[in-house]
């Protein structure tokens, strides 16, 4: 592979359209302080008119973000392809020393292509919420959420540094802990927003370091001179680098170990489970790995890593989407896996970096399309998320069956959809440099093939399984209009791979390699996968289709059921390694802190004291106790003088 050097660029060589890049994000920001700082401030006439407004205001904030960065993305093409990198300089953040740090962005391939994701996908979840959350009484802070969320995830795909990438990392966190507890009226939502939090702290540790270790070794945040001066760093500083991105990348995209927060974090409302697992939160993991591919050339270690950690994840999720019967709970375990193949793909270096990239786009067409799928058929059952309660939904819910399934099939992988393209491409890659690792990628595809089958089945076919007095219906044409675009976009998304145009157009930032041919021809390559999803949807078929589902769970399951009913045990195991040893570390620091440290403290205040005391009783400010001190002392004087003398 050739090495990658990102072009150094004029910080004010934007022009036209691409000067315009601040604005991308400046809209949606101004639309969350519009509506989280002027709604508590308004009266109770404006505020009865920003409830009917503000949400609109935040669509339209995302829209012309949207528009702008269509509009650049076209500016950008008409560039020769060693002009695409546009840099603009926003002001100093900061001096200490000699770091310098510019709020500094950066618009080039990679980025224009999480624009365009960000932006579109986030206004079609935008305006499905208008009708979603209509009778919400905190609408307007549920959307001052949702455009801050925005402006987080764009600051950090925008940024020039790793610092600047850190901030919009931090406010991401930020927004999802307080889009996750929304209906913090709710135990669970204030639970799993906390533990959300938390886990994310853990990976944030890892960029804050990295950063540190950064800046120690190049003097810079930058990532174009980090680019061109990485190999000179030592082995040891980038084996760190690398493994630090990747914990970091982990707590974001819910990668093995840190992955124990995606399924709680459904207890949000369902537009925010869109926005998270399809255009911003689990996507910046992957972002963050490709973006600092000048760190992983240079360390095989790290790179294997992230192909471990992928391997595992994408398994693991799968295999929790096979036993949950809250519809959301399945989809996140899916998007688990999927990201899980994202990773793969990045961990495979030049040769899968545009490949990770194309099923992050296309898995965000089409997970977007699914969660606020099983939005509208929960808004169509009353709120029911539970899949045994379904069934026979697809006569009563029409629009969303059919664009659901288009979601379905560009997942599984369907020949022609969207993910056909895309995941096919990973397992190509992946089988063509390690045939362990590829079949295991093969098998979550068979996998893949089951659950959401299994999901399907259990909710548009077979028999009614409704709560009493529920009465399916179809959602508003606010709610259904996103899910036809998203369910076009499912379809249509592998037009990227035509000509390999994706390939070309990530080249410059991604480096070019020689894609190493698979152990077999790559049509044989292809119908094995479409072979092997076949088998996991015939499968799914048998033992759900043909037979009636029960409206409650099975008590007596095998042990596989249920260990995938808890989530593989990745609580009890975090439990275990983490919290119970961090908790014995803490009650020791604890003792020891009261013990030890404030013993001697408060021991030697408590010894001044009782001093202080004693010397109290003499110092009384009575004369003849002076006095009798005075007498006392002369005469042992004169004791100790005659004592010598006669000695």
């Amino acid at each position: 592979m050739d090495h990658v050097t990102i072009p150094v660029v004029d910080p004010g060589s934007a022009e036209g359209v691409l000067s315009l890049l601040w604005l991308v994000i400046a809209l949606p920001l101004a639309g969350a302080a519009v509506l989280l700082v002027g709604g508590p401030l308004a009266g109770a006439r404006a505020k009865g008119a920003m409830d009917r407004w503000g949400p609109w205001l935040a669509c339209t904030a995302v829209g012309w973000s949207f528009l702008l960065s269509l509009a650049m993305f076209f500016a950008l093409l008409g560039h020769d392809a060693e002009e695409r990198q546009v840099g603009q300089h926003l002001f100093t953040w900061f001096e200490a020393g000699s770091l310098h740090v510019g709020m500094d962005l950066l618009y080039d391939q990679l980025s224009a292509l999480f624009l365009l994701l960000i932006t579109g996908v986030g206004f079609l979840i935008h305006v499905y919420s208008v009708g979603y959350m209509a009778h919400d009484a905190r609408r307007l802070r549920f959307f001052g959420y949702l455009n801050l969320f925005v402006a987080a995830m764009l600051v950090l795909v925008l940024s020039a540094n790793f610092l600047g990438l850190f901030l919009g990392w931090e406010g991401v966190g930020l927004a999802s802990y307080l889009l996750i507890g929304f209906w913090q009226h709710k135990h669970s939502a204030a639970a799993a927003a906390k533990k959300a939090f938390v886990i994310n702290r853990v990976g944030d540790i890892g960029l804050s370091l990295a950063v540190a270790v950064m800046f120690a070794t190049f003097g810079t945040t930058d990532f174009t001179t980090i680019s061109a001066v990485a190999g000179e760093a030592s082995q040891g500083t980038l084996n760190a680098l690398g493994l630090l991105l990747l914990l970091a990348a982990c707590g974001k995209s819910a990668q093995v170990p840190l992955q124990a927060w995606l399924l709680d974090a459904m207890e949000g409302p369902t537009p925010v489970s869109a926005l998270i697992h399809a255009a911003t939160m689990v996507t910046a993991g992957v972002y963050l790995i490709t973006r600092s591919n000048f760190i992983y050339e240079h360390t095989p270690l790290a790179q294997t890593a992230v192909v471990v950690v992928a391997t595992v994840t994408l398994l693991w999720g799968a295999i929790l989407g096979c036993a949950k019967d809250d519809i959301k709970k399945a989809l996140a375990g899916s998007t688990m896996s999927q990201i899980g193949y994202m990773m793969l793909a990045a961990g495979l270096g030049p040769a899968g970096y545009p490949f990770a990239i194309f099923h992050l786009l296309t898995h965000g067409f089409f997970k977007a399309n699914m969660f606020l799928g099983a939005g509208s058929v929960m808004h169509g059952m009353d709120d029911d998320v539970d899949m045994r309660h379904y069934g026979a939904l697809r006569t009563y819910m029409p629009v969303t069956f059919l664009t659901f399934a288009m979601g379905y099939l560009a997942i599984i992988g369907f020949p022609l959809f969207s993910g056909f393209w895309s995941k096919d491409k990973i397992i190509e890659t992946a089988l063509a440099e390690n045939t362990v690792v590829g079949l295991c990628a093969l098998l979550g595809a068979g996998i893949t093939g089951f659950y959401m089958t299994r999901l399907m089945l259990m909710t548009f076919f077979g028999d009614k399984r409704w709560e009493p007095g529920v009465h399916p219906h179809e959602s508003p044409q606010v709610m259904t209009i996103p899910l036809i675009v998203l369910a076009a976009l499912s379809v249509l998304g592998g037009v990227m791979i035509i000509g390999s145009w994706i390939v070309g157009w990530l080249e410059p930032v991604t480096g070019h390699a020689v894609h190493p041919e698979p152990p077999i021809a790559p049509i044989l390559v292809t119908l094995l996968v479409v072979a092997v999803v076949a088998v996991g949807v015939a499968a799914a078929w048998f033992l759900i289709g043909r037979r009636d589902i029960p409206r409650e769970a099975p008590a007596e399951v095998s042990f596989a059921t249920r260990a995938a009913r808890s989530d593989l045990y990745g609580d009890a195991i975090n439990d275990v390694l983490v919290v119970q040893p961090g908790m014995g570390l803490a009650r020791g620091l604890t003792t020891f802190d009261r013990a030890g440290v404030d013993g001697v403290v408060e021991g030697g205040s408590a010894a001044v004291g009782g001093i202080s005391g004693t010397l109290r009783r003499v110092q009384n400010g009575f004369v003849r106790s002076y006095a009798l001190s005075l007498l006392g002392g002369a005469l042992l004087v004169v004791l100790a003088l005659l004592a010598v003398n006669l000695g």
